[in-house]
């Protein structure tokens, strides 16, 4: 029988590698193995995620490789996690999320990752997109009966909207937890601000996302 370090890598390279196939066959093994569905997930596939997410803000990938690698993830998942609900009685069903980027603001790539790494944790994310309405963020968490709102932003311009609307965010959403993510912002200005959460990078995001829904 495989031994679950060598599973964890093979799932990991596949989604690096892109290989949706590998990554089926990853996840099979995984589940003949009797491993914990979202170890695999965690360790494993999104592992693989976090690191291709790592490169791409080093300029070491670009657009087209995140894509398929997000196709060989969602292979894997397919595959594990029906099992995570089966097996952790509900667990998997961690709450409801809304993300987007704040008005102005039209990149999303860091957006999606993070959408993913949610999506994979557990919550059912609600994607406003990019450019987003400061406003539209409160009809649709309100819509949804948002758990958490992720704001992202990638411009020095487009941070100042967070600033300012926290306080808004945070006066008619009193039971959504507020996290922000973005190259300009950091855990002291997310400290200042008012923020409940601040996302380093995706993986991080996912982590704190689960402490925010969870504590």
């Amino acid at each position: 029988m495989l031994d679950e370090a060598t599973i964890l890598e093979r799932l990991s390279r596949a989604v690096m590698d892109g290989d949706e196939d590998a990554a089926t066959q990853a996840a099979n093994d995984a589940v003949g193995a009797g491993m914990d569905p979202q170890r695999a997930i965690m360790e494993g596939l999104a592992a693989g995620m976090a690191e291709m997410g790592r490169l791409y803000e080093e300029g070491e990938c670009y657009v087209p490789e995140l894509m398929v690698s997000s196709e060989a993830l969602y292979a894997g998942l397919a595959i594990l996690r029906p099992l995570v609900v089966q097996s952790a009685s509900g667990a998997i069903d961690r709450g409801v999320a809304v993300i987007g980027a704040v008005q102005g603001d039209i990149h999303d790539i860091g957006k999606n990752l993070v959408k993913m790494m949610l999506e994979v944790s557990g919550l059912a994310v609600h994607d406003l997109g990019r450019d987003v309405e400061m406003d539209a963020f409160i009809d649709e968490c309100m819509k949804v009966k948002a758990d958490l709102l992720c704001l992202s932003a990638l411009m020095t311009t487009t941070i100042i909207a967070i600033k300012d609307y926290l306080p808004v965010f945070k006066a008619k959403l009193p039971g959504t937890k507020i996290m922000i993510g973005g190259a300009p912002l950091n855990q002291r200005l997310a400290d200042e601000w008012g923020a409940d959460g601040y996302g380093e990078n995706a993986m991080e995001a996912a982590r704190v996302a689960i402490r925010l829904l969870e504590g």
